[in-house]
């Protein structure tokens, strides 16, 4: 199934969510929602602009759910909210060549280092696309050069 791309909404923040959710947090966060908003559980004596709102807001949990409940459309989200993230206007920190990362085989990636610590990490797929790699711990950024 291909994911179409959808910026403009942050998914992790209509569930009150977080990226590092494992999938059973996410799921009780959106059953919680899910029991404040569905519309045969609102009281009748709501005025019609707030079910309205409601039933919007409903529905926008869902959405939610069916990308972030799925572990493949999930991982789609998060690495095009990652490239979101990467082409933005963030400073640019060093350049490095691909042949001078460390190859995993066992986590079939490449990773480099960070001063900070952390590392940064970049699939041999993602070499073809992305040029830009923040660290994972801190928000320092360097470009892959081929």
């Amino acid at each position: 199934m291909a994911f179409e791309k959808t910026a403009q909404k942050d998914w992790y923040k209509i569930l009150g969510a977080e990226p590092s959710d494992s999938l059973t947090e996410l799921k009780r966060k959106y059953q919680k929602l899910v029991l404040l908003y569905h519309p045969d559980k609102q009281s009748a004596d709501v005025a019609a602009g707030a079910v309205q709102e409601r039933v919007r807001r409903f529905i926008e949990i869902d959405q939610a759910w069916k990308i972030l409940g799925n572990e493949e459309t999930k991982k789609e989200y998060d690495l095009q909210q990652r490239e979101d993230n990467l082409t933005k206007e963030w400073p640019l920190h060093a350049q490095v060549y691909l042949k001078d990362m460390s190859w995993d085989e066992d986590e079939q990636c490449y990773t480099l280092p960070c001063r900070c610590g952390g590392s940064y990490t970049i699939s041999e797929s993602e070499t073809k696309e992305v040029a830009l790699v923040c660290c994972d711990t801190c928000s320092l950024v360097i470009e892959i050069l081929q």
